[in-house]
């Protein structure tokens, strides 16, 4: 996505701000952004399709103002849009009121402010509390039917006895978000994801033994989910910082499986 999208750059901004909103610190939202998105993930999704078997899944995390644009590009590159998953979670409410703009006008009487304020009472920014993450659900075509595809790939089929409350697995995914036990101390990666998440999305789309590739690894929630599930993975992850914090995770987690 380019350098300034970069982990180590949003660490840096990170410390400066203290405070992460729904997308890079020091980076304001524009249409310019989600065009570059989109082409940057045209050319994944291109790999993407090159490497998974034929009716083999992609899930990709993205935000409500950039889902269709991920959306867009893996349908571009030949993906099938199976459907939208949504993580549901607690977030932090990033609606703000516009008082303090009216207060530093200084060609405004104070009574005006007072009586501008009073009517805007309530009113703010059209943010509302983030509870959901949502998911590009997609499929590379599969080969003849679904029956002919599973048994030459075994592939293109969700199980359906995986569940996160005992009932029909459903799009609307109810996990809180990871505790500093989950994540580890030493852990400073900014969207870390909860295990039992991923673990839910391997189990449903995958078999035992079967390949997890996650292109940007992060912490290694990804390959830990798939240790836990009895797949195998395949994680990359350019920022060196990073790399240390997943094999730190990884080595804990093979350790545990180990004892099981």
């Amino acid at each position: 996505m380019g350098a300034d999208w970069d982990n180590g750059n949003l660490q840096k901004k990170a410390a400066k701000a203290g405070v992460i909103g729904g997308r890079p610190i020091g980076m304001k939202f524009d249409r310019q952004q989600g065009y570059a998105f989109q082409k940057f993930l045209m050319e994944v999704g291109t790999e993407f399709m090159r490497v998974l078997k034929p009716g083999g899944f992609l899930v990709c995390f993205s935000q409500a103002r950039l889902y269709h644009r991920a959306a867009t590009a893996f349908e571009d590159v030949g993906f099938e849009i199976r459907d939208m998953f949504a993580w549901q979670h607690n977030g932090q409410a990033k609606a703000f009121t516009q008082n303090h703009f009216v207060m530093r006008d200084k060609n405004t009487s104070q009574a005006t402010k007072a009586k501008i304020i009073a009517d805007m009472e309530g009113r703010k920014t059209p943010q509302l509390k983030p509870q959901l993450e949502p998911m590009v659900f997609a499929q590379k075509p599969r080969e003849g039917t679904f029956v002919e595809n599973w048994l030459k790939w075994k592939t293109g089929l969700v199980d359906t006895t995986q569940s996160l409350d005992s009932t029909f697995p459903g799009t609307l995914m109810p996990v809180a978000k990871p505790n500093k036990k989950e994540k580890g101390d030493y852990n400073n990666h900014l969207t870390v994801k909860p295990i039992n998440l991923l673990a839910h999305l391997i189990r449903l789309l995958t078999l035992e033994g079967q390949v997890v590739l996650d292109p940007f690894l992060g912490s290694g929630s990804t390959a830990i989910a798939a240790i836990q599930s009895g797949r195998n993975y395949i994680g990359i992850e350019k920022e060196k910082e990073n790399f240390d914090i997943c094999q730190k995770r990884i080595d804990e987690c093979e350790k545990i499986v180990k004892l099981l």
